[in-house]
């Protein structure tokens, strides 16, 4: 099978440390038992929504000028708008280079189990570097099924990731960012990895869709459909314009969709209890 990248363009791509990828938001309808609910009020009463981010350099941050969090700050702000959210926190940690297995290990961890535990939200950006990963270790001879290999590993330790959340913390809502192509504007001519990314997008659906409490994220056409420069110096990481995009992408799927269905969660258990 042929080669699909020239060496100049191998050479820049080893550079990077990792990526991340319409507007739909895919959450699948899942079957679930039948509940009885008390009506649902209006307006849900004021609470606070606690956050954990986990992941890569996307979560960490990397190309934010104000060096705060990326996406993070951004989203919080808007989070605060939200009539039913009276206070948000959010905690990062997000570790530059991170893999699927790196994280799955950071993740049951002592450190880690607690915050698990209490998060009304864990949001996940994560397999850029299992990408760069191929990259590296076919660096002579690169080639499409080596990619759709290694996705089959993604899929398996993803699926282990999200088992490993609802194990600490089976309320919790999980919401996973899916990657974007970030050489898309600077090599058009490669095609291949814009079906890779898809790909591999698509693998991360297919687990999600598996959890009743799981939510999915699309933001590559963010970086595809636009004549914006949104990407940082090193042309792979997101800049500032560009974590603020990625910010109320998910803060739309958050209001539109995931914080109702906390919200409703919290009322049924309240109602349980009473």
């Amino acid at each position: 099978m042929k080669k699909i990248f020239t060496s100049l363009t191998l050479s820049l791509f080893i550079l990077v440390s990792c990526s991340q990828t319409n507007q739909t938001v895919l959450h699948l309808e899942k079957k679930t038992a039948v509940h009885t609910f008390q009506p649902v009020p209006k307006e849900l009463p004021l609470r606070k929504l606690t956050v954990l981010s986990v992941g890569d350099s996307l979560t960490q941050g990397v190309g934010d000028s104000t060096g705060q969090g990326g996406y993070l700050p951004y989203l919080q702000t808007m989070l605060k708008k939200n009539k039913g959210i009276k206070e948000v926190s959010i905690h990062n940690y997000g570790v530059k280079g991170n893999r699927t297995t790196q994280l799955l290990k950071r993740l049951k961890s002592p450190e880690m189990k607690p915050m698990l535990q209490k998060a009304d939200l864990v949001i996940l950006t994560i397999g850029g570097n299992d990408i760069m990963k191929v990259v590296r270790d076919h660096f002579d001879n690169l080639k499409l099924s080596d990619f759709m290999t290694e996705k089959e590993m993604y899929r398996n330790h993803l699926t282990q990731i999200m088992e490993t959340i609802v194990e600490q913390n089976p309320n919790t809502a999980i919401v996973l960012v899916g990657m974007y192509n970030p050489f898309s504007k600077w090599f058009s001519d490669i095609k291949e990895m814009d079906d890779i990314v898809s790909e591999w997008n698509k693998a991360g659906q297919s687990v999600v869709v598996k959890y009743p409490n799981a939510y999915f994220v699309e933001i590559d056409d963010i970086f595809l459909n636009t004549n914006e420069d949104l990407l940082y110096t090193d042309h792979f990481h997101p800049n500032d314009k560009g974590y603020k995009l990625i910010a109320q992408r998910l803060n739309r799927t958050l209001g539109d969709k995931v914080i109702p269905d906390i919200e409703k969660k919290t009322l049924m258990v309240s109602t349980e209890e009473n």
